[in-house]
C-alpha cells in the first residue's frame, strides 16, 4: 500500500509538473493570436472643410456616438440649432500618435465647416474623429478580440461579473468547495452533469487551456488542479484581466467574439468604457449562454437575463433598487447591424490584403495584432454601393430580360492623392467572391480616347484644340486581309470638326484619322506613361478602345489625368502599427508622385473632357452639377454594347464605373445610358465642392471660330480656347467690316490701327 501510495505521489507530482509547465508557458507567452484590425480613414474636421449636416451625422452614428441633450462624457454628441454639433471625441491611438479625448463644437452652413471651437469657445485648428473599424485579417480559429486592461473597463463591469459568476473570487484559491458541493448535489438529483460549480479561474482554465468543452469528469479532474496552479503563479488582477479578454460572448458568422472589449463593439458599436449599467448587465448575463441570450436573435430572453443581473446588483447592494428598476425599463440598445462585422467591405479588403502582402507574411498579418490604417471613406463607400444598386435596379426594370445578369463595379479615389475612397466589386457589395473592380478584364471603348488626343496635343506645333480633323469614313486593310471600317455611333460623318469637339462628341472616325496620323506606337507609349501595365498591341482598333483592362487599371490611368499629369500609384493603406501601437518600418507606404505628362498638355486634354460634360456625351451631368462645380469625364461603349463605362472627376472625387454582363453578352446600354447614370446618382449623394480650376501655367487663351481660325470675341460662334503659346492658329478671320487684327510674332493680336501707328 505504501509503495502504491509512493507511486501515486510520484505520478501525481509528474502530472502536476506537466500541468504547471503548460500553465506558465501559455500565460507568459503569446496568449492569443490577435487578428490585424483594419480601420477606415479618420474624419478630420477643420474650418473650411466641405462637410454637410447629413454626412457628419452619418459618420457619428457609424462610430456609435450617442445623441444627448447635454454633452458631459466621451462618445456623446449634442445638436444645437440647424447646423451646430457639440462632439466629445474619444481618445485614440492614431498612426501619428495618441490624441486625448477632445470637446469640440462644429458649426456647419452651406455645406462647409464655418467654424470649429474647443470647449472654451476658442478656435480649434483641427479635430479628428477616431476611424471606423471596418474589418480584420483573422487567424485560423477565426477568433476576434479587442484587448483591454482592467483600467480600460468600468469598475461596475468587474463588480457585476464577480457578483454573478463568482462571489468568492477574491477569497478562494482557484476552486470553490462550496460551489463544487452545490453542483454535485444538483448533478446527483438530475442524474447527469447540469452544473459545474466553476469559479472564474476554472472558467478561464477551461476556455484558455482546454479544448474539450464537455462536462466530463476527466476534464473536471484536469480543470481543478490547473486552476490551483494558475492562482499560485499569478495575481487575481492578472487572472481577471485575462478572463475579460478570453471569455466567449457570441458569433458573427464564422467569427468568434471573445472578450468584453470586442463584445461591446460588436453589440453596441462603442468602446467598453462607455457602457451603461444596463449594457454591462446584458454582456455579463450572456456569459452563461451567448447563443441563448443573443440580443439580436432572442431579444426577449436577453432582456429577461439582463434584468436578472440588474436585480442581483440590487440584492448585493452594488446598486440601489430604484436604479436597477430604472435600468430594467431601458431598451437593450443593441445596434441593428454590427458595423464592425467581418467582411463588410470585401472588395476593398481584398486590395488591402494584396498591398500588405508585399510587406508581411501570412502569420504576421493574421496573428500579430497589427493595426492597419486605410484610405476608405465609409460615407463615400456607402454612397457608391447605394448608387450602383439603385440605378442597376432601375435599369433592370426598364429593360427587363435584355439586362438579365447585369453586373457592375466602381472605384472612387481622391484626384489629388491617389487614395482609394471606395471600391465596389459587384451589385452585391458584401459578396466575398469575384471582385470585378480588381479582376474583370473588359474592353474599355472610348475611355481610351483622351490618350489619343493627348498624344496629338503633345505635338503642339502641329495640333491644338482648334485643329480641324477629318470625320470622314475610315477604311484600312489589316494584316490578315480584313478591313477596319470604324463608324460613329450615329452612323453619320460630320465633315471637318475642331479637335476639341471630336473629343467632346466622341467621334470615332475623326479619332481614328488622328490616331493613325500620330502613330499607334506613340499612343501605346502614352497609355503606359499614364499607368497602364497590361500588354498593349499597337493595332488600329486600339484607337477605339480594343484593349482589355480592369476598372482598377482604368482608374489608375484617369488618376494620372485628373492629377494633371502626376502619376501616383493607387493606394489603400496609409500606415501600419504593431501590437503596442508603434509604427512599423515596412509601413512607409507613401509614394512620391512622378510627373509623367507636362501639365500644359494635360490642361488641354482636361478642357476637352470638360466639354464632354458641358456639351458632349455626358452633358446630362449638368442637370445635377451646377456650372460652378468643375466636372470632366469620358463615356465608353464597346462593340455590341457589351460594356458601359464612365470615368469622371470633380475637384475632390474621381469615379470610374463599369456595367456589363460576366458572359459577356450585348446589352442595350451605352456609356451614357448606363455607367454615367450610376456616376451621376453617386455625385448627387456626395455633393462635390464648387470649384473652377485656374488656367494651367504656361497656357494662354485665344478666341477662335468654327473653322479653327482666330477671330473676335463677339463674332458668332466664337469660342475661347487654351493654347500652348506659339501654337495658336496663324489666320485671323473677323466678322467685322474693318480690317482684321493679325497676330504678331509674339502671338499678340493687334488691330490695323495699332499696327500702323504702333502700340
Amino acid at each position: 500500500m505504501i509503495k502504491l501510495m509512493l507511486v501515486g505521489v510520484v505520478v501525481l507530482a509528474g502530472v502536476m509538473a506537466y500541468l504547471d509547465a503548460q500553465i506558465v508557458e501559455k500565460f507568459e507567452g503569446k496568449r492569443w493570436a490577435i487578428p490585424a484590425k483594419v480601420y477606415a480613414r479618420p474624419l478630420e474636421i477643420y474650418a473650411g472643410l466641405s462637410l454637410t449636416d447629413k454626412r457628419l451625422s452619418a459618420e457619428l452614428a457609424a462610430l456609435g456616438y450617442r445623441l444627448v441633450d447635454k454633452v458631459d462624457s466621451v462618445g456623446q454628441v449634442q445638436r444645437k440649432g440647424a447646423g451646430d454639433f457639440v462632439i466629445y471625441g474619444r481618445s485614440f491611438n492614431f498612426a501619428d500618435g495618441r490624441e486625448p479625448a477632445q470637446l469640440g463644437e462644429v458649426e456647419l452652413a452651406n455645406g462647409r465647416v464655418q467654424a470649429l471651437r474647443d470647449g472654451k469657445g476658442h478656435d480649434l485648428p483641427l479635430m479628428r474623429l477616431e476611424p471606423q473599424l471596418i474589418g480584420g485579417f483573422y487567424p485560423s480559429k477565426n477568433e476576434d478580440r479587442e484587448l483591454v486592461t482592467l483600467k480600460d473597463v468600468p469598475p461596475l463591469l468587474v463588480s457585476t461579473l464577480i457578483a454573478v459568476e463568482d462571489r468568492n473570487f477574491y477569497s478562494h484559491w482557484g476552486i470553490s468547495l462550496r460551489g463544487i458541493t452545490r453542483a454535485m448535489l444538483a448533478n446527483i438529483r438530475a442524474g447527469r452533469f447540469v452544473q459545474g460549480g466553476s469559479t472564474l479561474t476554472q472558467q478561464l482554465v477551461k476556455n484558455f487551456y482546454l479544448d474539450d468543452n464537455s462536462r466530463s469528469l476527466i476534464r473536471k479532474l484536469r480543470e481543478a488542479p490547473m486552476a490551483l496552479l494558475l492562482e499560485m503563479h499569478y495575481s487575481k488582477q492578472e487572472i481577471l484581466e485575462t478572463y475579460l479578454n478570453e471569455v466567449y460572448l457570441g458569433q458573427d458568422g464564422s467569427r468568434a467574439i471573445h472578450g468584453f472589449g470586442q463584445a461591446s463593439l460588436f453589440y453596441f458599436g462603442q468602446p467598453v468604457n462607455e457602457l451603461n449599467p444596463a449594457q454591462i448587465s446584458l454582456l455579463v448575463g450572456m456569459v452563461k449562454g451567448p447563443s441563448l441570450y443573443n440580443p439580436r436573435r432572442n431579444p426577449n430572453t436577453a432582456t429577461e437575463r439582463r434584468n436578472v443581473v440588474l436585480q442581483v446588483l440590487a440584492d448585493q447592494g452594488i446598486m440601489p433598487q430604484s436604479y436597477a428598476e430604472g435600468w430594467a425599463k431601458q431598451p437593450l440598445g443593441v445596434s441593428d447591424v454590427p458595423l464592425r462585422s467581418k467582411g463588410g467591405y470585401p472588395a476593398f479588403m481584398q486590395l488591402v490584403r494584396q498591398q500588405l502582402q508585399q510587406y508581411y507574411d501570412a502569420d504576421t498579418l493574421t496573428s500579430a495584432g497589427l493595426k492597419v490604417f486605410t484610405t476608405l471613406d465609409p460615407y463615400v463607400q456607402h454612397t457608391a454601393e447605394r448608387s450602383l444598386q439603385d440605378v442597376t435596379a432601375q435599369l433592370d426594370k426598364r429593360y427587363g430580360k435584355r439586362l438579365e445578369g447585369l453586373e457592375g463595379a466602381m472605384i472612387v479615389t481622391s484626384p489629388n492623392t491617389g487614395e482609394i475612397l471606395a471600391m465596389v466589386g459587384g451589385r452585391d457589395p458584401r459578396f466575398q467572391g469575384f471582385n470585378r473592380a480588381l479582376d474583370a478584364h473588359r474592353q474599355i471603348g472610348s475611355l481610351v480616347k483622351p490618350s489619343v488626343y493627348l498624344s496629338a496635343l503633345e505635338e503642339y506645333q502641329q495640333y491644338n484644340l482648334a485643329t480641324p480633323l477629318d470625320d470622314g469614313p475610315v477604311d484600312i486593310k489589316a494584316g490578315d486581309g480584313t478591313r477596319w471600317k470604324p463608324q460613329n455611333f450615329d452612323h453619320q460623318s460630320h465633315g471637318m470638326v475642331p479637335l476639341w469637339q471630336a473629343l467632346a462628341k466622341s467621334y470615332n472616325q475623326s479619332t481614328a484619322h488622328l490616331g493613325l496620323a500620330v502613330g499607334l506606337p506613340r499612343i501605346a507609349q502614352t497609355l503606359q506613361r499614364l499607368g497602364i501595365t497590361s500588354q498593349i498591341d499597337a493595332v488600329p482598333s486600339l484607337l477605339l478602345g480594343a484593349i482589355d483592362l480592369t476598372p482598377f487599371e482604368v482608374t489608375q490611368m484617369y488618376q494620372t489625368i485628373a492629377s494633371q499629369g502626376f502619376y501616383m500609384p493607387l493606394r489603400a493603406v496609409t500606415a501600419v502599427l504593431d501590437e503596442k501601437g508603434k509604427p512599423l518600418q515596412e509601413s512607409s507606404l507613401h509614394f512620391q508622385p512622378k510627373q509623367v505628362v507636362d501639365p500644359r498638355f494635360m490642361g488641354l486634354v482636361t478642357y476637352g473632357m470638360e466639354q464632354v460634360v458641358n456639351e458632349g456625351t455626358s452633358r446630362q451631368i449638368r442637370t445635377v452639377l451646377t456650372p460652378d462645380i468643375f466636372a470632366a469625364g469620358k463615356t465608353g461603349t464597346t462593340n455590341d454594347q457589351k460594356d458601359s463605362w464612365f470615368a469622371g472627376f470633380t475637384e475632390n472625387y474621381l469615379g470610374v464605373v463599369w456595367l456589363g454582363k460576366d458572359d459577356p453578352q450585348p446589352t442595350p446600354l451605352t456609356g451614357a445610358t448606363g455607367a454615367l447614370q450610376v456616376w451621376i446618382d453617386m455625385m448627387k449623394g456626395l455633393q462635390p465642392a464648387a470649384w473652377q480650376p485656374a488656367l494651367a501655367p504656361g497656357l494662354s487663351q485665344a478666341w477662335v471660330d468654327s473653322s479653327g481660325n482666330l477671330t473676335d470675341q463677339d463674332c458668332p460662334g466664337a469660342r475661347q480656347l487654351p493654347f500652348i503659346p506659339g501654337s495658336e492658329p496663324k489666320t485671323f478671320n473677323s466678322c467685322h467690316s474693318a480690317p482684321a487684327a493679325q497676330p504678331d510674332d509674339d502671338g499678340q493680336q493687334r488691330s490695323w490701327f495699332q499696327r500702323l501707328f504702333g502700340g
